[in-house]
């Protein structure tokens, strides 16, 4: 009788355990928008106050300019970015901090032209016949980087919900610059004057891009808790 008085106990414990960790454990999963792009938004929340998500988001394009002392340039934008964080839940209820890793792809297609029938770099002037128009790729976010955030996700009870959160990763501007023409692939002196133009055009782009040593990431969005 005692040993089955105590199978029976190990056995209810057993069950309140289950439950208990049923209760607690919940998957979120959302639809969310922002600035980089639509997507999803899955979340396992294991605990009252831990939890893990991961999220991808893209499809945001956009056309922009921007202007030096000497070119005008158009870019088309293009932003995607995959993230996997840790997620901790101070009260035990929908707000959270996060932090982790994110995979950003923000990079822009631009094409510069000179203001006038010359290009002019550190007082040099170059013909825009013989240049053509300058072609290259600026990359503000690329490769993984650390993310921290905080939101509010409603995982803590069952059905529908709202989801929000913003957060930051770091940039690491690149950009990459050549002629229509391929002028500066030519063997003279003015080409290789004009290879030595262009490598500084990129540094001052770059220097410019680095005024923003953030990318702030935003979303909001509908959820729904099992």
């Amino acid at each position: 009788m005692k040993g089955m008085t105590t199978t029976g106990l190990i056995a209810l414990c057993l069950v309140g355990t289950t439950q208990a960790y049923a209760q607690d454990s919940r998957i979120t999963l959302g639809a969310v928008a922002g600035t980089a792009g639509a997507g999803a938004d899955l979340a396992w929340r294991f605990s009252e106050r831990l939890g893990v998500s991961a999220r991808y988001t893209g499809g945001l394009d956009w056309n922009t300019d921007y202007r030096t002392d000497d070119v005008d340039y158009e870019g088309d934008v293009n932003l995607a970015a995959s993230k996997l964080t840790l997620d901790y839940y101070p009260f035990a209820s929908g707000f959270f901090l996060s932090a982790g890793l994110m995979l950003p792809d923000i990079d822009a297609d631009v094409v510069g032209r000179p203001r006038g029938t010359t290009y002019q770099f550190n007082g040099q002037e170059y013909s825009a016949d013989a240049l053509g128009t300058l072609h290259g790729t600026v990359t503000l976010a690329d490769g993984v980087q650390p993310y921290a955030g905080l939101g509010w996700r409603q995982s803590h009870r069952s059905g529908i919900g709202v989801f929000a959160e913003v957060g930051v990763i770091p940039t690491d501007p690149d950009v990459s610059l050549r002629t229509s023409e391929g002028f500066e692939n030519a063997d003279n002196p003015l080409s290789a004057q004009l290879r030595r133009e262009i490598r500084q055009e990129e540094q001052r782009l770059e220097g410019d891009a680095e005024e923003w040593p953030v990318y702030p990431v935003a979303v909001v969005g509908v959820s729904y808790t099992f």
